[in-house]
């Protein structure tokens, strides 16, 4: 079945079952402006829900594979049959480099797509961090068996983008388009819940309280165009206060991003809409 192409902090399909029981009855263009994975985006094409979309992220090289992806998956795989991807720290470490070299350059996009994937499966915890500098910092991961994207998974990727936009452009300019009967899902990076819960950045210039603000402005912007949107994030009293105008449902997630193991349950997030969801039986399977 379609996944994931890449592992990412924060991802959804824990919270699949969640976001599901909450979608819009219907809906016209769907849009997600801090695509990520793609988790609901992949699993609204599983059930024949995505007739057209717009999805974007500020993460440059992110945005650079889906669009390999999408225009170019059979060099891609051809790319990705490299002898040097091998599960080594050594190796690791000279195509961490070589993707630092050519980071953001138009001419080497098909190699930094396929060096983006490799880095991703065979980094500590499938973080994306950055310097200062925006070079890609994080360390090797040391998996036994690192799970890399089949010929198969990229080319049904590729034939789901088809029908989908994408775009790498701040939150707020992605869903300038949206109109009348759209819908719009945001997950952006969660408030933290303690000071030391930014586990990371988002992008190298953060993403903080004064974003989350501006995001609920953005949403109420759209409650008046008549936009449905749902957002979710981190079960905060800061972020229920910027959402008290809405729905806000609380869930139970589990945290992927913790390295303790025994860390990554018992967690509380919030999901807000600004429609209303009735009680209903939403049959969903994981991938």
């Amino acid at each position: 079945m379609l996944k994931p192409l890449v592992k990412w902090a924060g991802g959804k399909r824990q919270l699949l079952s969640e976001l599901v029981k909450r979608l819009p009855e219907n809906w016209k263009t769907y849009y997600e402006p801090f695509v990520g994975g793609g988790a609901l985006l992949i699993e609204l094409y599983r059930r024949k829900l995505l007739n057209s979309a717009v999805i974007s992220d500020l993460n440059e090289e992110l945005i650079n594979l889906y669009n390999v992806v999408k225009n170019n998956p059979h060099e891609l795989i051809e790319t990705l049959k490299n002898e040097e991807f091998k599960n080594e720290k050594d190796a690791y470490l000279k195509l961490r480099e070589r993707f630092n070299d050519i980071i953001g350059n138009p001419e080497q996009r098909i190699e930094r797509a396929a060096l983006f994937l490799y880095l991703n499966k065979h980094c500590y915890n499938g973080l994306w961090r950055v310097n200062k500098a925006g070079k890609f910092n994080v360390p090797f991961g040391r998996y036994k068996n690192p799970n890399m994207p089949s010929q198969k998974l990229i080319l049904e990727f590729s034939n789901m983008l088809r029908s989908v936009e994408i775009l790498n452009v701040d939150f707020e300019r992605a869903v300038l388009s949206a109109n009348e009967g759209d819908f719009v899902y945001f997950d952006p990076p969660y408030q933290p819940v303690s000071e030391t819960a930014y586990f990371t950045d988002y992008t190298s210039n953060g993403f903080d309280y004064s974003e989350q603000r501006r995001l609920a402005k953005v949403c109420k912007k759209l409650t008046e165009r008549g936009v449905y949107f749902m957002v979710s994030n981190s079960n905060t009293d800061e972020i229920k206060r910027l959402y008290d105008d809405f729905n806000i449902f609380v869930v139970n997630a589990n945290r992927f991003i913790n390295s303790k193991a025994d860390k990554r349950t018992g967690a509380t997030e919030v999901i807000v809409t600004n429609y209303e969801v009735e009680k209903r039986a939403v049959l969903y399977r994981a991938p």
